[in-house]
């Protein structure tokens, strides 16, 4: 059965730096090894792209980043039934994203995880592959859909 509120509109943010890995990040709130890209809400009336910046500053402490790409669709992904009774309260069944590939143009230094309230507890650089084989079971449809239309900027950000 799904929720009254459906999904929960939200954003996603692929932090690239300048191998063209990925910021992966693991989940402080999960057991074992859950780990994921900067993800968040819309707050009503924000656009999008300002809910990304907003986010991943929030969650990663990073704000030298630039939007290089933005997903065609919105995209979603539906929370587990043991899940979706105790996240947000349990309005939602899961959420809807629009993602946004970012450039990183700062240094491992600026990345801060102790903030004001904290999703992840460790982080790391990753090839897109080995983070869609990290990330828990339910995200990694999302994860494969996006790592593919994002394939071009990827292998573009890969500098020598």
């Amino acid at each position: 059965m799904t929720p009254p509120g459906g999904y929960r509109a939200g954003v996603g943010i692929v932090l690239i730096n300048r191998h063209g890995k990925v910021f992966g990040g693991r989940r402080i709130d999960a057991a074992g090894e859950a780990w994921q890209m900067p993800q968040g809400g819309i707050d009503p009336g924000e656009a999008p792209e300002a809910a990304a910046i907003r986010e991943l500053a929030e969650e990663t402490g990073v704000t030298g980043a630039e939007i290089i790409a933005e997903s065609r669709d919105w995209l979603s992904y539906d929370l587990p039934p043991e899940l979706a009774a105790r996240v947000w309260g349990g309005r939602y069944c899961g959420q809807r994203q629009k993602w946004f590939a970012m450039r990183f143009s700062g240094g491992d230094g600026d990345i801060d995880l102790n903030t004001h309230h904290p999703e992840f507890e460790a982080w790391k650089w990753l090839a897109p592959d080995d983070l869609t084989r990290l990330i828990i079971p339910f995200k990694r449809r999302l994860y494969d859909d996006i790592f593919t239309e994002f394939r071009g900027v990827l292998e573009g950000s890969q500098r020598k």
